[in-house]
């Protein structure tokens, strides 16, 4: 039974996409896009995509899920039952097709596409579901944000999101089909309200982007907001894209691109710093020193031997600013009160240096942290002296940033502040619109 169920899904997934034979019907898409949503109600600011999950009632539930560009596989709230098409899932509750121990998406995300964490221990076959008579799949995953280790039960997913041309939401949904996991509903208490789930959205095979096929080019565009009141975007598919009130530029245009690195013990993305620049004076970064994207970290984090040249060259050029009482987890912080009254720093740019010379602006609304009316801070934090990563660029730099990453041709695309352009991540028009 349990493979006549596979088989089924493997179905549904090849017709969640149209073919292309000669002389047929071009898709009116050419990505699909989901919601982001910023949290500030946990430890750290974290972001979520908002994906339509099960069907009831002729209505799709929805689901939050917590971005992760790092994590190898997608898990959430869920149970397992092996009979999901009977009506049996109890009210309230998402429920998903187990993965049997026997079967090679078990072995496989085991051996090589599992979380690796110390706190993890060994995995055992030792559960059944009831009916079913097969042995389940369970798997380790790490809470991004407490770093603890528990275990889910691998499963077939379904998970559908609306199509888009790049400037428009199309009422036209597309199924995805992944091999994700169910946890309990207890692991995710260090999580944001409402937050039920981690979206993987990194380079592994079990990760989101696997799962979206053609028409798609293998190409995911994310663009964090700032606030909570209005949702950022990602798109997954080719551009053009287009943020509102420039309804006629294509945010593409923006863009600047460096090459995508691998890392042999992530499936996360990374990038090579070669100096930061700040006012004219150049800030070495060792040559073998690896620059990893985060969507978990809230503050880019430098090695201590950086963060120490960059805090004392920052504080060198605004040495005019008052300095404030430190505010942890800061370095650099100063006051913003002059009089009882409020004021706006205007500091210089922190550049990321590329190679072939490419430029990523970190301008002041994503370097400088309004902490209090009186104080602000340089919004980087000393990773220590032994820092695996030497760079982590975190959320508030890549806030109002339009990023894009080829998975294709291993390339990562940068836009700098949106704010300079009169836009924002927020300034995407998630209207629906009728399919053309």
């Amino acid at each position: 039974m349990h493979l006549l169920m596979h088989l089924i899904f493997i179905i549904l997934a090849f017709m969640c996409y149209e073919h292309k034979p000669e002389g047929a019907f071009v898709p009116p898409y050419s990505s699909v896009v989901l919601p982001v949503n910023k949290h500030t109600d946990a430890v750290k600011p974290l972001y979520s995509v908002q994906i339509m999950t099960a069907l009831v009632n002729s209505q799709y539930l929805h689901a939050n899920f917590l971005i992760d560009v790092d994590a190898p596989f997608i898990w959430h709230d869920c149970i397992l039952q092996w009979n999901t098409f009977q009506g049996s899932c109890p009210d309230n509750t998402l429920c998903a097709y187990p993965a049997s121990c026997e079967e090679y998406q078990c072995t496989d995300v085991r051996t090589t596409y599992s979380y690796q964490n110390p706190s993890c221990g060994p995995v055992t076959n030792d559960s059944t579901i009831p009916d079913w008579g097969y042995c389940t799949c369970p798997v380790n995953v790490v809470d991004p944000i407490t770093g603890s280790c528990t275990q889910a039960l691998l499963n077939y997913d379904e998970f559908t999101v609306n199509t888009s041309n790049g400037r428009n939401v199309f009422d036209g949904l597309y199924g995805a089909y992944p091999n994700a996991a169910c946890a309990s509903s207890s692991t995710f208490q260090s999580f944001p309200a409402n937050v039920t789930g981690v979206m993987a959205l990194s380079s592994s095979p079990y990760a989101l982007p696997a799962y979206l096929y053609d028409p798609l080019k293998r190409i995911m565009a994310l663009c964090l907001p700032s606030n909570i009141s209005a949702p950022g975007v990602m798109l997954y598919g080719t551009g053009p894209y287009y943020l509102l009130p420039q309804t006629t530029v294509d945010v593409t245009t923006y863009l600047s691109h460096t090459p995508l690195l691998k890392h042999s013990d992530s499936f996360g993305y990374f990038i090579r710093v070669d100096s930061i620049l700040i006012k004219t004076r150049s800030i070495f970064v060792p040559i073998n020193a690896t620059t990893k994207i985060s969507t978990i970290e809230p503050y880019t984090t430098l090695r201590s031997d950086i963060y120490d040249s960059v805090v004392r060259r920052f504080s060198k050029v605004t040495k005019r600013i008052p300095p404030a009482k430190l505010v942890a987890p800061f370095g650099l912080c100063f006051s913003t009160s002059v009089n009882g009254t409020q004021v706006s720093l205007k500091v210089p740019d922190i550049d990321f240096i590329l190679p072939d010379g490419k430029k990523w602006t970190v301008s002041t609304t994503n370097s400088i942290k309004q902490i209090t009316n009186e104080v602000a801070c340089l919004a980087f934090v000393d990773g220590g002296a032994t820092s695996e990563d030497a760079i982590v660029i975190g959320t508030y730099q890549l806030e109002d940033n339009f990023v894009v990453f080829d998975l294709d041709n291993s390339s990562f695309g940068f836009s700098s502040s949106l704010l300079r352009k009169k836009t924002s991540c927020s300034s995407f028009n998630f209207t629906l619109t009728n399919s053309p």
